[in-house]
């Protein structure tokens, strides 16, 4: 299983299995990510942005892996709309104009572990 993260403001956790299917994922701040419960013989992977540093530091004994996270939000959009598709008229709106409704951190880290994997 993999673990991935999305460092920000928000933070990003996925939980992937090994063939790319999200099993779960949730949006947290710092102060519980500090105190995270990490499972035991996973694989952790972090985007490479600007907060990955100050994650890092909390992570030392984890031994994360870095992923680069270009364009992971691109990609995070369209997973979100393919796990929610539009509904009712907003169907009618080009994809490009839609913006998702919530937080989509979640699907940044499913994006990083996706592309760990070479799945994108």
């Amino acid at each position: 299983m993999i673990v991935a993260i999305d460092p920000g403001k928000n933070i990003g956790i996925a939980f992937v299995s090994d063939d790319g299917e999200m099993i779960k994922s949730e949006i947290v701040n710092l102060d519980k990510f500090k105190n995270y419960n990490f499972p035991q013989n996973i694989t952790i992977v972090i985007g490479n942005g600007t907060s990955s540093k100050k994650l890092l530091k909390l992570m030392d004994r984890l031994e994360p892996i870095l992923v680069n996270e270009e364009n992971t939000s691109l990609i995070a959009r369209d997973l979100y709309f393919k796990d929610k598709p539009a509904k009712g008229l907003a169907r009618l709106i080009p994809k490009g104009l839609r913006s998702p409704p919530e937080l989509i951190d979640n699907y940044a880290a499913y994006a990083i572990a996706l592309r760990y994997l070479g799945k994108v």
